[in-house]
């Protein structure tokens, strides 16, 4: 058996490799970590709301879409506030830089009474008609004597006329003709006798309005005439054919006159409105008087604006106030304001009456478009002036005013 030879063991320890020095090296994925950390956040968050997925989808897009449109109402507007300004030079209708100290001409629009009633657009028929006026007993009697050649108003190709007689503008009595059936040419062989002096004949105004009679429905007007007495010749007795024309869209009443004076001073931005008096007023009440007070208002872009009234006088036609009010006015909002004067009928246990209005600014007409220039033309100077009150129909109808000023034209921004 062969000899094995063992290496003898060795008390000392053989020496081993030393360590290595380079640390080990970790690699992580910081990209993931941090998706994984948000959408952990974002799941978390959406399982705390107690809604279904889908439910939070809508109401986030939903949220969007009003943030979205709302921006761009906020872009448009300063779009349009922008071209406003731009084209506010050309646009203006009254300039105190290029006014001389007199009433430019140029301004004044023709007033109400200078232009015609109506138009005469389609043939309505003619009237037979007579005058007479006795100066003894005052007294004014208008003849109806036949139509000929009536618009048919009915859809057999008829009408049944009538006629309305009154005298403007007092308006104090309104006669009526018969009703003739089926006929456009009637003839009416009437007389009515209206009590008028000398002195208001020249001022008043005939006026006859040809109806269409309808039992369970509004009468219809064909056509009206209106005669101006102050052009007539008294000497003998008129009696003429004449066209129907169109009717007046406003009926010419003497509704009374109020004074004021207007103020206006650029530099302090400041319009100063003093109700002087009033005369003439319509009587409201049945004890033939009324108990009128002023209304003053103010209207920007046809928006109603400041208000302010007087005291309330009891039981007279014709008020003396006396009362200022002043308003902040800039001169970019002057040439766009209106200023709305009425009169009103305080009653204490019913709704006020309107017994007038007018307005002024820059489109108003005739007296009032003068007054309101002639204040522009003379700053720092107060300016009076009469008006004729119209009929709060025709103003409000003109004016067409809205409720009240919008809420984004009160905010800051």
């Amino acid at each position: 058996m062969p000899n094995i030879h063992r290496a003898p063991k060795s008390s000392h320890p053989l020496p081993r490799a030393p360590p290595s020095l380079t640390p080990p090296i970790a690699v992580f994925s910081t990209t993931s970590s941090h998706t994984n950390t948000t959408v952990g956040f974002i799941n978390g968050l959406l399982d705390s709301i107690p809604l279904p997925r889908w439910a939070i989808f809508v109401i986030f897009v939903i949220g969007v879409l009003v943030i979205v449109l709302c921006c761009v109402c906020i872009c448009i507007k300063c779009c349009r506030s922008s071209k406003k300004k731009q084209k506010k030079k050309k646009d203006e209708k009254v300039n105190l830089n290029e006014v001389n100290g007199k009433t430019t001409t140029s301004l004044v629009q023709p007033d109400v009474n200078d232009v015609d009633y109506g138009s005469a657009g389609q043939y309505r028929g003619k009237l037979l008609y007579s005058l007479d006026y006795n100066a003894a007993q005052s007294e004014l009697t208008v003849g109806i004597k036949q139509a000929n050649s009536l618009k048919a108003m009915d859809l057999g190709g008829s009408s049944d006329p009538y006629t309305k007689v009154y005298v403007c503008p007092d308006k104090a009595k309104t006669c009526e003709t018969k009703v003739f059936r089926n006929t456009l040419n009637p003839v009416f062989n009437e007389q009515f006798n209206f009590q008028i002096s000398k002195s208001s004949l020249l001022k008043s105004t005939v006026v006859m309005q040809v109806f269409d009679f309808n039992r369970f429905s509004k009468h219809n007007i064909i056509g009206e005439l209106r005669v101006q007495l102050c052009n007539v010749d008294w000497n003998h007795v008129i009696e003429e054919w004449e066209d129907l024309g169109e009717p007046a869209k406003f009926e010419d009443e003497n509704l009374g006159e109020i004074c004021f004076s207007l103020r206006y001073v650029p530099t302090a931005s400041k319009l100063t409105v003093v109700i002087l008096e009033a005369k003439n007023l319509k009587s409201m009440d049945i004890s033939g008087a009324s108990d009128p007070y002023v209304k003053v208002q103010l209207a920007l872009d046809r928006r109603k604006w400041r208000k302010r009234t007087t005291t309330v006088k009891k039981k007279t036609l014709s008020p003396y106030y006396n009362e200022s009010f002043t308003f902040d006015v800039t001169f970019e909002q002057i040439q766009k304001v209106h200023l709305v004067i009425s009169v009103w009928d305080h009653d204490a246990m019913t709704r006020n009456d309107t017994m007038g209005k007018i307005f002024l600014g820059c489109d108003a007409t005739g007296n009032q478009l003068r007054h309101w220039a002639d204040m522009l033309s003379n700053p720092r100077r107060p300016v009076a002036q009469w008006h004729n009150l119209l009929s709060a129909e025709q103003v409000n109808t003109t004016l067409t005013l809205k409720k009240k000023i919008p809420l984004y034209s009160r905010l800051p921004f």
